[in-house]
């Protein structure tokens, strides 16, 4: 198998930046070289020590002077939600009765979720998002179309059947039985398998009865190292609704902590109104609370507290995410162009340092992958992203006055989209230009 070497400017995170001069959290190649073989990385530095270690016969691909970074991290969305997007509703509730459910239940035909499944994954890559954390719907097809598209293109993903068996269309239940042997099922058909990692996925606990969290606790201690996935805390009336269905629970958090569901592998979709307690609790079990900026602001549920959370004496592990469909873009950076706002309107400051390790190596960390994804360190994934911060005329026009990388990260954060992701590498085989 030939070689690739991609030259161009190497950004990646070593840990998170402690303020916007923190140069000793990222590691930075103004003429950069990565050497790519059986999609790892195997070298990766200055461009000349990087070409003097590749054979003759390497493929050389020259991005410069565009950024080369990891491969974009989305932490929760919602695969079977693509034609949800941009639907008209006036809350959380309303939203997922009024359009969101009714979508779902299309997913029970195998040629709709494998149709989808073409359309999800070429947005990803065209938005430079390597890895993502999705959920399917309840029916066991979509699980498998999603996954097999997933293994048809070699991408790490983390997805799973959703479990439901109240609160919801008759066509998107299933029973607390049903739920714990289709999960099973798509465990054992899929995890491992290629790069996919399945998620238990109890979708909150409106939507399923005791027995089912039951059901979903038995699968938790069954397959400890599996993912857990789920919502928690997004709007007021849903924390309400949920208290009233788990009247012995102290809060929303202590549902899931009561069924065995708190965890370092848990990821808890929003979190944005959590009390100190619930927030010590997940500090305590090492759960992640996934801000999804963009759905937060379209759903008006609220303002997600980010620099609030990492900053207490017990803080919150943190991801970001775009969470397709409440959210209204398949892209990371215009994700993080809202998380800065909402933490503007916090009276927080949200530096685009912190914004670009939250896409790569904070995601990555948060899904315990960060030995494989999120970096451009040798022996982990050629998972990849090209940034052309010039990518559009009035993009350029404000690069001629851009002095530093970090006035240049925040320049594509604030304008940047699809249109600015040059590349998407995945294991290292070029996957944009391709769609």
């Amino acid at each position: 198998m030939t070689m690739k070497l991609l030259r161009g400017r190497l950004l990646s995170f070593k840990r998170a930046p402690q303020s916007l001069s923190d140069q000793e959290s990222y590691s930075y190649e103004t003429d950069g070289g990565l050497l790519i073989e059986g999609g790892k990385i195997i070298a990766a530095g200055s461009y000349a020590d990087v070409k003097a270690k590749a054979p003759d016969d390497a493929e050389e691909i020259d991005h410069s002077p565009h950024l080369i970074m990891p491969g974009f991290i989305d932490t929760h969305l919602h695969f079977p939600q693509m034609q949800v997007i941009a639907s008209y509703a006036a809350n959380l509730l309303e939203w997922l009765n009024t359009y969101t459910f009714p979508e779902e239940c299309r997913f029970v035909e195998t040629a709709h979720a494998q149709k989808i499944a073409t359309h999800f994954y070429d947005e990803l890559i065209r938005h430079g998002t390597t890895t993502a954390v999705a959920y399917c719907s309840v029916h066991k097809t979509s699980a498998d179309a999603f996954f097999a598209e997933a293994m048809k293109r070699g991408m790490c993903m983390v997805g799973g059947k959703v479990m439901m068996d109240r609160n919801a269309p008759q066509g998107l239940l299933d029973t607390p039985e049903m739920g714990y042997d289709e999960t099973r099922a798509v465990i054992a058909e899929w995890h491992g398998k290629g790069r996919n990692h399945v998620a238990i996925t109890p979708r909150f606990a409106i939507t399923s009865t005791p027995a089912q969290m039951e059901a979903a606790a038995a699968l938790a201690r069954e397959f400890p190292d599996l993912h857990i996935q789920t919502h928690l805390s997004e709007n007021h009336d849903e924390i309400k609704y949920t208290c009233e269905l788990y009247p012995e629970a102290i809060d929303y958090t202590d549902i899931y902590a009561r069924y065995g569901l708190l965890g370092k592998k848990t990821l808890f979709g929003h979190c944005i109104h959590l009390s100190d307690r619930e927030a010590d609790a997940m500090s305590e079990a090492g759960s992640i609370a996934v801000h999804c900026p963009t759905s937060n602001l379209f759903l008006g549920s609220g303002l997600f507290p980010l620099k609030a959370l990492s900053r207490r004496e017990k803080p919150v592990r943190i991801g970001v995410a775009t969470d397709i469909g409440g959210g209204s873009s398949y892209s990371m950076l215009r994700t993080m162009d809202e998380a800065y706002k909402i933490q503007q309107l916090l009276g927080e400051r949200l530096n685009p340092l912190d914004s670009y390790y939250h896409m790569t190596l904070g995601n990555a960390e948060a899904l315990s992958l960060s030995d494989s994804i999120g970096t451009l360190e040798t022996g982990t994934d050629a998972d990849i992203v090209v940034l052309n911060a010039a990518a559009t005329p009035a993009m350029a026009l404000k690069m001629d006055v851009v002095k530093t990388l970090v006035e240049e990260l925040f320049l594509l954060q604030t304008m940047g989209d699809d249109r600015s992701i040059v590349e998407t590498y995945v294991a290292g085989n070029a996957m944009k230009a391709a769609l």
